[in-house]
């Protein structure tokens, strides 16, 4: 596969991001990946080209353009150390609901636009705050969106605000899948719950479930809360659902 640096013009400056499209330029179901607070990396790298090599244009862009280009820790991350939480909250800062809304408005104009992306509609994919794009995603765009895929999303429910994200459900027409942590201080037992009685309200096709033993971030290689054995799942149902909505003739 062909892997593309590019430089993306954005509503508020210009985003990094990397394209993965087959070598011969043929064109094939799109996938746009939200990677977690680490943004572009050597890991969210591979993700992407394991997600293409399966037959997927991808695009991963670096949604924390307004505060840094790749790598957006200049340091090794350690979690719980204030260092770390520190930059994560720079990096968060400038990502309010609308200003998100914009941006993955923009990412996925540029993927549909692209030659290598087959026409009729796309999937997204992300990791902890690239999980609520994902979910976010499918409400910007929802007549390019076929299918949006969440692992370990943060603030997908949160009760009492006026722009807490489950509020676009209305809006969205994809296939949606949520895969949850155990303990997660961003999405908790009871917004779990609470956000899993808005999706049944919502009517649409979902799946919301929790996967056993995993902590905030178990999908990703290079965080503290790695678990093999549930990241794999997650990948098995992931190439399961994206296969059902984007490979079909």
């Amino acid at each position: 596969m062909k892997e593309q640096e590019l430089k993306l013009t954005m509503p508020e400056g210009v985003a990094d991001a990397v394209l993965y499209a087959a070598d011969d330029g043929r064109s094939l179901p799109g996938v746009l990946l939200m990677p977690d607070i680490g943004g572009i990396g050597d890991v969210m790298r591979a993700m992407a080209r394991r997600v293409a090599a399966k037959g997927y244009t991808v695009l991963m862009p670096n949604p924390f353009y307004r505060t840094s280009a790749p790598p957006v820790f200049p340091f090794k991350r350690v979690f719980g150390e204030p260092k770390t939480l520190e930059r994560t909250r720079e990096l968060i800062a400038p990502l309010k609901p609308e200003v998100m809304d914009a941006d993955l408005g923009a990412y996925l104009d540029y993927l549909t636009a692209q030659p290598t992306t087959k026409a009729g509609g796309v999937g997204v994919v992300g990791f902890c705050i690239g999980g609520l794009m994902a979910f976010r995603a499918a409400a910007v765009r929802p007549e390019k969106v076929k299918v949006a895929v969440s692992f370990h999303g943060v603030r997908l429910y949160q009760k009492g605000d006026a722009k807490s994200a489950h509020l676009a459900l209305p809006r969205i027409k994809a296939r949606l899948y949520f895969g949850h942590a155990v303990k997660d201080d961003s999405m908790n037992s009871e917004a779990i719950a609470a956000f899993e009685e808005a999706l049944k309200t919502w009517g649409g096709r979902y799946e919301s479930e929790t996967y056993e033993g995993s902590l905030h971030g178990w999908t990703v290689a290079d965080h503290l809360n790695y678990n093999q054995p549930q990241a794999e799942r997650a990948w098995a149902k992931l190439e399961q659902v994206f296969a059902e909505e984007l490979q079909r003739e």
